[in-house]
Formats: C-alpha cells, sequence, structure tokens
C-alpha cells in the first residue's frame, strides 16, 4: 500500500520472561506469548530509544512507537498448540533493600526456547519506522534486544522479510496464521456462528484454539496495562466472522492473514 512498508523479523531466545502482575502459590508468572508493549520495548532497544526513566512517565520508546501496528505469529515447531515449553527457577535476591531481614529467595516461570515472528507495518513518513526498516533489515542494534529480563538476549539475525500486501475481507472461509483480538463471543469452539462445524469444516477442522488475556497497550492514566482476550489457533474461520485489521500479505510462494493491533 502507498506510503507504508510491511515487513518481518523472527525472534529467537534461550529463555523468556514476561512478567504477569499476579502470582501462583508464591511463583512469578509468565505470559506465554510476547505481547505488544514488551515488542515495542525491544523495538526501542534496536533503534536506541530510552526506556523507563522517571515515575509516572512513559518511557521513550513507548511514546514514540505506541501507534505503531504490530502482528505476532508463534513459530513452529517450537510451541505445541500455542504453548511454548515452562520451567520454574529458584533464585536469590541479593539486593541491599530486599536483604534486610536475609535473602530474599525467589521463584520465577519462565520460557524455554520461545520463538515469534513478528511483522510490523511501517509508515515511510516516520523516521523511527524508516530506521526500524534500516536496522531490521541489516541486523543491527543499537543496545542488545532481551525477552523480558537483560538475562535473557534475543538474537533476529538474517530474518528479514519484506511483503506485499492488501488488507483482507473475507468472501470464504479463511485462516489467521497470528495472534488476533477476539471480538466475538467463543463457545465451545464456535463465534457466534462463525466457527459453525459444516461438513465442508469438518473436513479442515484445526487441532488446537489458544486463549490468552494479553497487553495490548498502557493505560496512561492508572500506568498499567490495558489487556485484550487473544486467540491463536489453526482451525478455518468463517467469512461472516467479525475481526478487523486483517491483511493478506505475500512473500514469493507464500501466503498468509495476519491481524495487526
Amino acid at each position: 500500500m502507498r506510503g507504508q512498508r510491511l515487513i518481518s523479523f523472527d525472534l529467537h531466545a534461550d529463555f523468556a520472561f514476561f512478567k504477569k502482575p499476579d502470582y501462583n502459590d508464591g511463583i512469578l508468572l509468565s505470559y506465554n506469548m510476547i505481547h505488544k508493549p514488551a515488542l515495542l520495548g525491544l523495538l526501542g532497544a534496536v533503534i536506541g530509544l530510552q526506556g523507563y526513566r522517571k515515575k509516572r512517565e512513559l518511557p521513550e520508546y513507548y511514546q514514540r512507537l505506541a501507534t505503531l501496528q504490530v502482528g505476532i505469529e508463534p513459530l513452529s515447531p517450537y510451541h505445541d498448540k500455542g504453548n511454548f515449553r515452562k520451567s520454574v527457577v529458584k533464585y536469590t535476591n541479593t539486593v541491599g533493600y530486599a536483604n534486610q531481614d536475609g535473602n530474599l529467595l525467589i521463584e520465577e516461570s519462565l520460557l524455554i526456547k520461545p520463538a515469534y515472528r513478528c511483522y510490523l507495518l511501517l509508515s515511510e513518513e516516520n523516521e523511527d519506522h524508516l530506521k526500524l526498516y534500516e536496522y531490521l533489515r541489516r541486523g543491527w542494534a543499537e543496545y542488545i534486544p532481551y525477552l523480558g529480563k537483560n538475562e535473557y538476549p534475543a538474537w533476529f539475525g538474517e530474518s528479514f522479510r519484506e511483503y506485499e500486501f492488501t488488507e483482507f475481507h473475507p468472501l470464504s472461509n479463511f485462516r489467521i496464521s497470528s495472534l488476533f483480538i477476539k471480538e466475538d463471543i467463543v463457545k465451545e469452539k464456535t463465534v457466534n456462528e462463525s466457527f459453525s462445524m459444516t461438513s465442508w469444516e469438518m473436513e479442515n477442522k484445526g487441532n488446537f484454539i489458544y486463549f490468552e488475556r494479553l497487553p495490548k497497550s498502557f493505560d496512561i492514566q492508572l500506568m498499567q496495562y490495558e489487556l485484550a482476550e487473544f486467540v491463536f489457533m489453526d482451525w478455518w474461520l468463517d467469512a461472516n466472522i467479525k475481526i478487523s485489521s486483517l491483511y493478506q500479505i505475500a512473500y514469493k510462494q507464500e501466503e498468509k492473514i495476519i491481524q495487526f493491533f
């Protein structure tokens, strides 16, 4: 589309930790999927934007990249029906202020070998977007990117792709390759009647539907994540389903449907 470029790069890491605000039996939990605020932080590191510096103030990377449209696709064969392998690690927090009454033992869940294809819809009129294009194309980064914690560095190597693309308005059954935001009611593998089990769809049925409530942006007033219900699946969808911001993308002989948010 005129004035825009659609690109992707593949993120890999040995480990990742995307901290959730809740606990489970004293264990710090991680989101399973990389979410948009975390991805924007990583992109900010790539082009050298600053992170958190003052309380009650959004980091520079978020102020400058918040409107960037992204899509996220978990990569096979690294996940099992949308889930990445997880483990729990225990360590001692030796920071002085956490250590006044003895060592603080922490248990933390982490993801093992997560991998995501990250899609970006870039504006040719935005300097930050143009810089992202050049840095990702060349495999450059100003700061070392990491997945949630600086102990878990990430790499994207020579995975850069640029796509032909167009907005997608379904006329027949279709499948989405990325995470997408659930806008209709999902119950027993149906979205109203959009997942209706016709005989044709039964022949093409998928193996899994994965749900996760993920951050999609920041509430500036409360300075906390705004969450949305995301879905990742390999089922075919009815053309009447309500899903916004879909794009059909093409790279060489491969075509996919991706949602941007």
